[in-house]
């Protein structure tokens, strides 16, 4: 019995090893050698030029969170849409009104964050 269990998952087991091993020895190699005294470039302003102001832990405005889900959403429904279109001749009339069914949801939701003016900026 475990000689054919390790016949058979010999392999797999060895792989999860090694890759255990290195991800464990890299992390603590990166510990052991990085530099824990960062100079003052590292800490000067980065990218925009100008220094950071305020807290960042600071509340922000809910559209951003509300805008970044619609476009989730939307990338969502074209991945959908993609492989849907491709294969339409096979899937017959049931795939059609499936999708124009997920469309309906997607345009009534759409609709709703409309009216409510999360798209509205100030």
């Amino acid at each position: 019995m475990l000689l054919n269990f390790l016949n058979e998952y010999l392999s797999i087991i060895i792989f999860l090893f090694v890759a255990l091993t290195l991800s464990i020895g890299f992390i603590v190699l990166n510990y052991i050698f990085s530099p824990s005294k960062p100079d003052p470039e590292k800490l000067s302003a980065y990218e925009c030029g100008f220094e950071a102001f305020g807290d960042s832990r600071m509340e922000f405005d809910i559209r951003f969170y509300l805008v970044a889900i619609l476009f989730i959403i939307f990338d969502l429904e074209i991945a959908f849409l993609f492989p849907w279109a491709i294969s339409l001749g096979n899937i017959g009339a049931l795939g059609f009104w499936s999708m124009m069914i997920f469309l309906l949801i997607l345009t009534i939701g759409f609709i709703y964050e409309w009216k409510k003016g999360a798209l509205d900026w100030d």
